[in-house]
């Protein structure tokens, strides 16, 4: 099918068979639903690859596949009467085509349910996508530059915690 995620870009592979790669999961999981939410999936995915070529493939909690790109991006679940497709930091992204139609009241996920019948807006998909991969770099840049200001990482803070002086 679509196994875009090879050589060393094919995350969380480490100690896995050939038979074990996350895009052959994908394509097994996709060809494994066989009515129109597998065709869902498999154009969504189609889309999130052609987005940009650093996007790679993961095989996550013993189902799902998730597409990364210097962090989380997204992660697509075929449910009962839906494929969801989930964005990890969905609420930090600025989506103009009002794409995003479920878990609008969190602080960090967003999603769009796709409904028998829905139809993918691949443009405004791809701008979601592009903004979705601008904000990881915008993280890894910032904790980068936390970095090299103190000389060392940023400290982990446990919410609700507060530090002793």
């Amino acid at each position: 099918m679509f196994s875009s995620a090879q050589g060393p870009q094919a995350a969380g592979t480490e100690g896995m068979s050939i038979g074990d790669h996350p895009s052959e999961h994908i394509d097994q999981l996709i060809a494994g639903i066989d009515d129109w939410r597998g065709e869902m999936l498999a154009a969504l995915r189609k889309t999130i690859l052609e987005t940009d070529p650093a996007i790679v493939e993961e095989w996550k909690w013993k189902g799902s596949p998730v597409w990364s790109c210097d962090g989380m991006l997204a992660v697509g679940n075929a449910h009962k009467a839906k494929v969801k497709l989930t964005f990890a930091h969905g609420a930090k992204l600025v989506d103009p085509q009002r794409l995003f139609n479920a878990g609008l009241g969190g602080s960090a996920w967003r999603a769009i349910d796709f409904l028998e019948g829905d139809t993918i807006d691949q443009r405004a998909l791809k701008e979601l996508i592009r903004a979705a991969i601008a904000y990881n770099h915008s993280r890894g840049q910032s904790s980068a530059a936390k970095k090299s200001a103190s000389g060392r990482a940023p400290a982990k803070r446990t919410p609700g915690k507060r530090r002793e002086t």
